[in-house]
């Protein structure tokens, strides 16, 4: 017995030391999840938005303190080339790692009309050990109108796969220099309550303040989306413009029939500042359940007519923040999730993205199991296919600064939390 304790605590000391010098893993699982709105791990966010949402305004006055917790353990071997591509010149490489984090959250309803909530961040290994997530207060003037202003995350859209009309998140391109300042996101918010929706109005800069760097007038967005929502059919229309950026607007619809949900959302975008030139940008989507529920599959087909368009995403524990491309030209994405209902829980799923315009697709499949309360094993198989000059391939699965089209990820977690409250 003190013979296999020994050998555990130097397996996770040597994945410690290896963790240092590389991040966890370079996937997000949670997209994987948040697709078919599985429960996500650490999905603090959703958690935050459902816990805030302004019609549940009415609540007991008083504060609760969260603290969430998880112990993350991951391995990943992989090569520069498919195996059956194998030529006596293949490179192989692997890492193990493993990471402790956890989240203190602050919620306090100091009255009818104003809250306050506050998350610190902490992990080991991470730099720095401490970091701040959501930061912001809500206030209600006579359930009228509803403020919500500080350091937190709005996301618009409909799409699970390409985020083309979520415009909050997109960010000058590449090569226009603002894009080393962009980070997460401060908001200035209100939404209005009218008839069957609702308007909301806001202004927002991403350049990282916690940085030290001063936002300048050019660096705030402005934006509006209007949302009309039926018994089954859903509806928004929204713009977004920020000085140095085209002006985009979208329009999406969601409609449920057949006991299946279909949407298709466009967007057009004028380059004011640099050509003078219109692109546009839809998609046709749907979500089926079959089986009671037990089979979940998504198909969605994107055309994009802007060139080089960026859009920044958020740090999770499988991807750094960092500014992404949109696949130019035809893509198509399909998803499918199996729900076995039997014990530990478990899921089979795969996902595909291919971009037509480059041949170049992403293959992920793989199963999830839940063995025991508080635990969650993955298993995945990243794989980018096609043209080796195509966007998939040239980012695909990277944890060590090479590419990476095929590998192996075995990701296992231990995660909780506990609340406590003090009501008056």
């Amino acid at each position: 017995m003190k013979k296999l304790i020994l050998f555990l605590f130097l397996a996770l000391l040597t994945a410690f030391l290896s963790a240092q010098e590389n991040d966890l893993i370079n996937i997000d699982l949670d997209d994987i999840d948040s697709i078919f709105d599985e429960p996500v791990n650490n999905n603090e966010e959703k958690q935050i938005e459902q816990e805030t949402s302004i019609l549940k305004d009415i609540r007991r006055r008083g504060i609760e303190l969260t603290g969430d917790f998880s112990f993350k353990g991951a391995a990943n071997p992989g090569w520069d080339m498919h195996p059956w591509e194998f030529n006596g010149n293949e490179n192989f490489s692997w890492v193990i790692g493993i990471k402790m984090a956890g989240s203190f959250r602050v919620n306090a309803q100091l009255s009818d009309s104003f809250r306050v909530l506050g998350v610190i961040n902490f992990g080991i290994p991470s730099e720095p050990v401490f970091w701040l997530g959501d930061f912001f207060f809500d206030y209600n003037f006579y359930d009228k109108v509803f403020l919500r202003a500080g350091k937190y995350e709005q996301a618009w859209g409909i799409s699970p796969n390409f985020a083309f009309t979520n415009l909050l998140t997109r960010v000058p391109n590449p090569a226009e220099d603002r894009n080393d300042r962009s980070g997460p996101s401060y908001l200035l918010k209100f939404d209005i309550p009218i008839g069957l929706g609702g308007l909301q109005l806001l202004t927002m800069t991403r350049v990282n303040i916690q940085e030290s760097v001063t936002p300048e007038s050019d660096d705030f967005g402005y934006g509006a989306k209007f949302n009309l929502a039926f018994n089954r059919t859903d509806f928004n229309l929204g713009f977004y413009y920020q000085d140095g950026m085209a002006f985009r607007g979208f329009f999406s619809a969601k409609v449920n029939i057949w006991k299946t949900d279909f949407y298709n959302e466009w967007l057009m975008a004028y380059n004011a500042h640099k050509d003078k030139k219109t692109t546009f940008a839809v998609n046709f989507g749907f979500v089926k359940s079959l089986f009671n529920n037990r089979l979940d599959i998504n198909g969605e087909f994107f055309y994009n007519g802007e060139d080089r368009t960026s859009y920044f995403h958020q740090e999770t524990d499988y991807l750094a923040e960092g500014t992404s491309g949109l696949p130019h030209g035809i893509s198509f994405a399909f998803n499918i999730l199996y729900k076995f209902n039997v014990k530990m829980n478990p899921r089979l799923f795969a996902t595909v993205r291919y971009s037509l315009h480059e041949n170049s697709a992403s293959v992920i499949p793989g199963f999830r199991i839940t063995p025991f309360q508080n635990l969650e094993i993955y298993f995945a198989v990243p794989m980018a296919l096609g043209n080796k000059e195509g966007c998939y391939y040239e980012n695909s699965f990277n944890i060590l600064n090479e590419t990476r089209p095929f590998s192996f990820l075995l990701y296992i977690t231990f995660s909780g939390s506990v609340r406590a409250g003090y009501y008056f």
